[in-house]
This record gives structure tokens, C-alpha cells and sequence, in this order.
């Protein structure tokens, strides 16, 4: 009663500072009083999460509390959680694979062969092994043609050399360069040795030109055995010397010349235009005729 009676003694004029308080009042409490509902359910959100999620005594990180009342900033992101180490359920985290490098990109392209390297040193000669067990005697082979009663067998040879021959410290087999006559091929040309493989009677001739100021001095070599000697002392001039024999050989003999060692200035002429040196010999009867 005492409000009213104030505001009819106050007037129309009382009435309008009653009405500005009122608008004062409005405009600067609306904004508080409108934010009092929106903290309230923000409050009960925060706690309903906690009670879901978070143990009692979990901490709330700075990056929660600004996801929590900051939800427009980086939506759609998962909000990191500490753990600690005595929690019955630690976190399981996303294994990330390493890369992947396809080799095949990096592969280059197949180059050219290399030049072939040098050859290596031959290894030792190893140990001759055992002999091997006589293996079984083989099938007695097929009687032959029957023999010509009326062929002779032949055996002849004559050779030359174009090149003089100086001696040296020891022995060494003269070798002829020039063929005349070799039948069957029974003088080998590189050893100078005769094989006989028609045995019998054999005659031979040697011939050599001496060198002056020079001894000469060869054999004729029967196998291993001398034979005869040809020899020529010093002399002011050059001669020709001969020897000659008749042998008995056996089949797989050998007949050559050997000159001596070089006791002193022992040598033997020839050159490339004339054949001072030869060498013959030929069967005179085998030894399959009676």
C-alpha cells in the first residue's frame, strides 16, 4: 500500500523513472542470466563424459578442456588421454606400417659384357694316383686276310740340312730341314731319329762338310749306344767326311746323329743355297726272309 501511494503522489513523472530503472536493469543482466542455462548443461555433459570414460582420479589435460568448451575448433579429431602405467586396460595404439620401395623402379637397365680377364697361372701338377685294376681280358677278334707270299717289305730314307750347327756344353741330336726321300714316313723329321719298324739289315751314310779353323766330331747313335764316330781335326781348309755302316735292327730301334759337346770349337758348315749335310739309310733284308 505504501508502494502505491507513493507512486500516486509521485506522479506520471515517478512512473517514468520507475519504467528507465526496469530497462536498465533488463538490458544489463539479460546476457548473464541467458549464459546460466548454457553453462548448467555443459556442466552435466562434462560430467556424464567423465563417469563414462575417465577413472576417478583422472587429470583433465589443457587440449580436453579446450576440445570440451571449444567445440567448433578441430572437429572430427581424436583427443589424446594420458595413462598410467598400473591401468588394467592400457591403450592400444595403431600400428603404422613402414613404406614400401618397389625395387623394381630404382633396377637399372642390363649393361654391355665385359672385356674376357687375363688368364691365370696354372695350378701344381698333383701326385699320380694309384694304378686302376687290370680290367678283363677282351674277345679274341677275327682271323685276318691271308698274307701276299710274293710282297717285299721297303724301308728307305735320305735327308739334308741347310744350316751350319755349332756345339754347345752338351749333347745334342742333329735335325735335318730338307727331305729327299722318306718312305712311310719311318725318319721322324722333327727329332731326327729313324724307327724302325721292319726289322733286319739296314745300311747308313753320313755326310757333313767340316769348318775350317774347326773340329768335327759326330756320332752315330744306335739307341743310346755309339756306334761309329765321324771325325775331322783343325784345319786351314773346309773338307767333306763320310761314315758309313751296316746295322741289325730290331722293330722300335732308333738310329740318329749326335753331335759332341763343346770341348772346343766343334762345328759343322752349310748353307741356304747348297746341302752340305746329309743323312741315308735303307733295308738291305728283313728279317722275315729266310
Amino acid at each position: 500500500m505504501s508502494l502505491r501511494k507513493s507512486i500516486r503522489k509521485m506522479g506520471s513523472r515517478g512512473q517514468g523513472f520507475m519504467l528507465g530503472c526496469c530497462l536498465l536493469l533488463a538490458v544489463t543482466w539479460g546476457p548473464v542470466l541467458s549464459l546460466v542455462p548454457r553453462v548448467q548443461e555443459e556442466q552435466q555433459e562434462w560430467e556424464e563424459t567423465e563417469e563414462l570414460t575417465s577413472p576417478l582420479d583422472h587429470v583433465t589435460r589443457p587440449e580436453e578442456t579446450h576440445k570440451r568448451y571449444s567445440p567448433s575448433l578441430r572437429e572430427g579429431l581424436p583427443t589424446s588421454r594420458c595413462y598410467r602405467c598400473c591401468d588394467s586396460n592400457p591403450p592400444v595404439y595403431q600400428t603404422i606400417p613402414p613404406p614400401q620401395i618397389n625395387i623394381t623402379i630404382l633396377k637399372g637397365e642390363k649393361g654391355d659384357r665385359g672385356d674376357r680377364g687375363l688368364q691365370g697361372k696354372y695350378g701344381k701338377i698333383g701326385s699320380t694316383g694309384p694304378r686302376g685294376h687290370i680290367g678283363p681280358k677282351g674277345q679274341k677278334g677275327s682271323m685276318g686276310a691271308p698274307g701276299d707270299h710274293c710282297k717285299s717289305q721297303y724301308a728307305a730314307f735320305s735327308v739334308g740340312r741347310k744350316k751350319a750347327l755349332h756345339s754347345n756344353d752338351y749333347f745334342q741330336p742333329v735335325v735335318f730341314d730338307t727331305e729327299f726321300v722318306n718312305l712311310y714316313n719311318h725318319f721322324n723329321m722333327f727329332t731326327g731319329k729313324f724307327y724302325c719298324y721292319v726289322p733286319g739289315i739296314y745300311f747308313f751314310s753320313l755326310n757333313v762338310h767340316t769348318w775350317n779353323q774347326k773340329e768335327t766330331y759326330l756320332h752315330i747313335m744306335k739307341n743310346e749306344e755309339e756306334v761309329v764316330i765321324l771325325y775331322a781335326q783343325v784345319s786351314d781348309r773346309s773338307i767333306m767326311q763320310s761314315q758309313s755302316l751296316m746295322l741289325e735292327l730290331r722293330e722300335q730301334d732308333e738310329v740318329w746323329v749326335r753331335l759332341f759337346k763343346g770341348e772346343r770349337e766343334n762345328a759343322i758348315f752349310s748353307d741356304e743355297f747348297d746341302t752340305y749335310i746329309t743323312f741315308s739309310g735303307y733295308l738291305v733284308k728283313p728279317a722275315s726272309e729266310p
